[in-house]
């Protein structure tokens, strides 16, 4: 009996033992399990770090560039509609005369603006006075450029399409005597010729009212007496 419970004190230790290892192996499971998921979980962290750290990077070099590029970029100069470099040509003293206008012919300053634009440009191209092409405007359509008269006289300086198509310029549209800027380029061509023509101004701006042979002038007095008061806004700043 006493060898009996050696035998056995040596199988419960041996038992004691292997229980013992299956746990420490358990644990030591656990930990390296506990530990790979730990560094995958680290590894995720710095990737997604990386990642929005990349993104960042890119955007600010996007924006950089775009900035850049703005930068480097000069500025769109205005064209008008032939495709021409479209300049600011208002003067302070053609601004008095247009405040003047529109109070005169109660019409909107911002409608006024493009009529004196084109007046101005075509009458440094033609060598005409852009007031008188201006005082001619008032006295035929009052400023409207959709005016029409008993005859079939269009636009802002009332030209007659049948007699001078030949004087519309190249792309001007299917109804070029409604659009300002080139009734205005069309009038004053017709306008120089009267003059070339009829040999001065005052005969010239009969014919182009249709009357050369009023001997009271009537028509170039009425123009030449609108101009003088243009000339006055210019000087006063008011009519």
């Amino acid at each position: 009996m006493p060898f009996l419970r050696d035998d056995q004190s040596e199988g419960e230790s041996m038992s004691a033992t292997i229980a013992l290892k299956g746990i420490t192996a358990r644990r030591v499971d656990l930990s390296l399990s506990l530990l790979q998921h730990s560094l995958m979980i680290v590894g995720l962290m710095l990737l997604l770090g990386s990642f929005k750290h990349w993104i960042e990077g890119n955007a600010a070099d996007n924006a950089q560039a775009v900035v850049s590029s703005d930068a480097a970029t000069p500025p769109e100069t205005p064209t008008d509609e032939t495709g021409a470099t479209r300049q600011p040509i208002l003067t302070a003293r053609l601004h008095r005369v247009l405040d003047s206008v529109s109070r005169r012919y109660r019409v909107a300053p911002e409608a006024l603006v493009p009529v004196f634009e084109a007046a101005e440009r075509v009458g440094r191209e033609r060598r005409v006075d852009p007031l008188l092409i201006i005082a001619i405007i008032g006295i035929e359509s009052r400023f409207n450029p959709f005016a029409e008269s008993p005859v079939g006289a269009k636009g802002l300086m009332q030209v007659i399409p049948g007699y001078h198509l030949d004087k519309v310029p190249a792309g001007a549209g299917e109804t070029p005597f409604l659009d300002p800027v080139t009734n205005i380029q069309v009038g004053v061509h017709v306008l120089e010729e009267a003059i070339r023509w009829r040999g001065s101004l005052t005969a010239g701006l009969q014919h182009y009212g249709g009357a050369p042979d009023d001997p009271e002038t009537g028509y170039a007095n009425k123009v030449m007496a609108e101009k003088e008061r243009l000339e006055q806004a210019a000087r006063r700043g008011r009519a």
